[in-house]
């Protein structure tokens, strides 16, 4: 195991324990190495071309100088039941009704969860000096391509070099 396994590991557990709304758990978390890296970083190359995307490119080559990609999402998320209005609706709405780049629409309270397990998870690669940056675009791909089995993802890279790769990038 590698310091950077044990990283992805450490954050994992952030995410996993992170709070949730009403103690519900919908969060689920996965992280992706090896030959399934190259596949994600390569997806999301070709997925920018088939949709004609910008940017879709510079991130994806930023996945395959990674080392690891931490997946985090929602998984199954029933709405809170709160009747808050913050999804835009009146009263909770029935989730998972569309198909898009993710799974929608979603209760405005499970993606704060998945917001906050995301946070926790970079919190810690932070105190540990492992270069990140959340990606909407890496969890489309992900889910695309199976490697996580949610509705709603975000992928966080992880790199160690002299310079945050993920940063002062060019288009």
């Amino acid at each position: 195991m590698t310091a950077l396994d044990t990283v992805a590991e450490l954050m994992e557990i952030a995410a996993t324990t992170a709070p949730k709304t009403k103690g519900d758990d919908f969060v689920v978390v996965s992280t992706v190495a090896g030959e399934d890296l190259r596949r994600l970083g390569e997806g999301m190359i070709a997925y920018g071309e088939r949709h004609g995307r910008t940017n879709w490119d510079r991130d994806g080559r930023n996945v395959l100088d990674s080392g690891a990609v931490v997946l985090i999402g929602i998984k199954d998320a029933e709405v809170a039941d709160l009747n808050c209005g913050a999804c835009g609706e009146e009263a909770c709405v029935k989730i998972n009704t569309h198909e898009g780049e993710f799974k929608g629409p979603q209760c405005a309270l499970r993606v704060l969860d998945m917001g906050i397990a995301l946070g926790s998870a970079v919190k810690v690669a932070g105190m540990l000096n492992v270069d990140n940056r959340i990606m909407y675009r890496v969890g489309v791909v992900a889910r695309e391509l199976g490697l996580i089995d949610a509705d709603f993802v975000m992928g966080i890279p992880l790199s160690v070099t002299g310079k945050s790769i993920y940063f002062d990038r060019r288009s």
